[in-house]
């Protein structure tokens, strides 16, 4: 499967609005991580990162979220996971992981 991220910067709330469709797998974790990193790059901001088309996500795109946290932790940002899909919170809470990020419906 092939991972699509749709990004926007929203310049009132100084945040990035991001869209994940598809799978965060071993195959496509590096294309969320060579994103992310050109868009805080850009602008260093929370991100929203919106999951509700984000249909499955492996240990490797875990790992990815947690180093991309703490880059944005260095810099006091935040970052959002909302829309999680059932499937998906499953993962985070079986992992712990629902305790350090922050997700909202």
């Amino acid at each position: 499967m092939i991972l699509q991220i749709q990004d926007q910067y929203d310049e009132q709330q100084k945040k990035w609005l991001v869209q994940l469709e598809g799978e965060i797998d071993v195959y496509t974790v590096n294309n969320l991580k060579d994103k992310i990193n050109q868009l805080l790059d850009q602008h260093m901001a929370d991100i929203l990162m919106d999951c509700t088309t984000l249909k499955y996500i492996d240990s490797t795109g875990l790992g990815s979220l947690i180093g991309i946290r703490g880059r944005m932790i260095e810099n006091n940002k935040v970052l959002v996971l909302t829309n999680v899909q059932p499937n998906v919170r499953k993962l985070l809470k079986i992992t712990g992981l629902d305790k350090i990020f922050i997700v909202e419906e």
